[in-house]
Formats: C-alpha cells, sequence, structure tokens
C-alpha cells in the first residue's frame, strides 16, 4: 500500500489535496476506482494496463490518500467537476473509461454531460464493472443501508463503531467463494479506509449510494442514446451488482455488450480474476477498432 501511494502525486482542486496517479504510454486510459477504499483496487491489473495505456486515475475527495474534510455534501456533480478539472491538468483532449463500483455512477454522469456537451474533452469509449447501473436491480448490503440511510447523527456513530471485523465480513460476502480476499487485503483495505480518519466520513459518502434515485432517468438515457462504445464486464455471484445486474442491462441498453467473467466471480473481478478482466477488457478494445475501420471503408 505505500508503495501505491508512492506511485502518485497531490494537486490541490477547489482548496483540497486529491491524490491521482498517472503512468504509461499509449492511448489515454482513465480508471474509476469504488466505495469505500481507492485506486489501489486496481492493483492487479496496473502494470498489465500500463504497458498497454496511459492510465490515469485518482481517489475520490473523501477517500483513499485525498483528502477527507467532515463537513462536506460529496455529489457525483462534484467528482464529475474533479475529472473535468484534472483531465484539463493532465491536458488530455479524450479518452477511454474504465470503471468499477461507484465509478460507473460516475461515467453515468459523465454520458450524461457528453450529450450536453459539459465535458472538457471527449470519452471514446466506456467499460462498466459491478456497479449499480439500474437501482430497480441494486442490491445494497445491509451496512450500506445503516450508513447511508439513517439519519446523520445515526450514521456518523455507525461509521465510528465500524470494526475491523466488520468490515471483513462485509467484504467476504460479496467475493466468490473460491476468490476470498487474504488477511493481507483486509488489513490494507482497513489502512486505506482509516488513512485521514476516513472511517468517520464512510457515511456521508455512502448516501451517495442512494442520491443515485435522484438521477436514474437521465442516467439511463443516457446510456441508450449515447453513441460511445460501451460494454459491461460482470462477475456474476455478485449479490449487489451480479449476474441480475447483467440481464438488467441487456434489457435497457441497445446492442448490449456483456462480457460475463466465471459463474463464481464475484464483486471485485480485478482483484478474484485480474487475468480474465485484462483479456475481456482486450476483447472490447479490439471489438471497437473493428467496428471503427469497418466505419471507416464503408
Amino acid at each position: 500500500m505505500v508503495a501505491w501511494k508512492n506511485k502518485g502525486r497531490t494537486l490541490e482542486i477547489n482548496g483540497h489535496q486529491v491524490f491521482y496517479i498517472k503512468e504509461g504510454s499509449g492511448p489515454n486510459l482513465l480508471i474509476l476506482h469504488g466505495y469505500p477504499f481507492n485506486t489501489f483496487e486496481w492493483k492487479s491489473v496496473w502494470e498489465n494496463l500500463v504497458n498497454d495505456y496511459t492510465v490515469f486515475t485518482f481517489d475520490y475527495l473523501g477517500m483513499g490518500f485525498s483528502d477527507k474534510p467532515k463537513d462536506h455534501d460529496y455529489s457525483f456533480h462534484e467528482h464529475c467537476e474533479m475529472v473535468n478539472f484534472l483531465i484539463e491538468f493532465w491536458g488530455i483532449k479524450h479518452t477511454h473509461i474504465l470503471s468499477h463500483d461507484l465509478g460507473v455512477s460516475i461515467v453515468q454522469e459523465l454520458l450524461a454531460r457528453d450529450l450536453a456537451s459539459q465535458n472538457c474533452f471527449k470519452i471514446q469509449s466506456v467499460a462498466f464493472m459491478n456497479g449499480g447501473l439500474f437501482m430497480d436491480s441494486y442490491k445494497p448490503r445491509m451496512i450500506q443501508r445503516l450508513l447511508s440511510q439513517s439519519p446523520k447523527p445515526i450514521g456518523k456513530l455507525l461509521s465510528k463503531l465500524l470494526t475491523k471485523k466488520k468490515l471483513k465480513k462485509s467484504i467476504q460476502s460479496v467475493f466468490g467463494p473460491y476468490t476470498q480476499p487474504t488477511d493481507k487485503l483486509i488489513n490494507q483495505f482497513w489502512d486505506i479506509l482509516n488513512y485521514n480518519d476516513g472511517k468517520s466520513i464512510a457515511y456521508l459518502i455512502g448516501r451517495l449510494v442512494f442520491d443515485k434515485l435522484n438521477h436514474q432517468e437521465r442516467w439511463i438515457s443516457a446510456m441508450q442514446n449515447t453513441k460511445i462504445p460501451m460494454c459491461f464486464m460482470n462477475g456474476p455471484f455478485d449479490p449487489n451488482s451480479g449476474i441480475h445486474m447483467a440481464n438488467r442491462y441487456k434489457e435497457l441498453i441497445p446492442n448490449p455488450n456483456v462480457k460475463l467473467l466465471w459463474q463464481d466471480i464475484g464483486h471485485w473481478p480485478q482483484i478474484e480474476d485480474p487475468g480474465s478482466v485484462l483479456l475481456y477488457y482486450e476483447e472490447f478494445r479490439r471489438e471497437i477498432n473493428n467496428t471503427s475501420n469497418r466505419n471507416y471503408l464503408d
């Protein structure tokens, strides 16, 4: 985890320090992490990705190694504003995006902004992975409900009472039966959550899970109307956003491109089966290139 932190730098955005990493060479690839940890979740696929792409990533405000203001209204709008700020800082005009968990919702907002010409960059493609794209199919864990749907004082207390043992149980419940997290990974996740007293505001970030309800119609419409190539890579065993989410994607999205991993892979495919994630992502990129070439020839 220390080595991961040493890869990155921080940049001040609106008075807050935001942790980011930029590494590799080749086509641009922005990767977005999930809740409640940080970019460290991409560690197992990182080296392979930076061999093929210029990879950009950052820890959202309130998470990981970025600042964690306690009296702050966290929002998807702010996350997208930070994406745009960083992309301008990095000097990027266009990028592909790979996203997981909370990151898929940030991309949904970016897609809606794209249709309204509100981003400072062009999205070349989107790969979603195990996230709550559609709230009518999303099945949050009890700990998520308690942290994010309780009145703020109760959420604050529950965040304070969260122990490593409870966190371990919660994480284990969304991993596949044969790809359970190691004690080392649990310890690393625990340290990341507690960095800069982040555990104390876990309930504030968690509230974004249900804030998605306010954006569903606009986001789904954007996914249905965009011309940007998309795919959904899915660990089917995930009780939150597994096979049921993949099936809903097929129902709602025109010409759906769904790539299912092995049936016993859960919520964190990039940790549980990094080889297959890399394989499916490369397949998706080949499909985009083949389509582009066909359109060019036509």
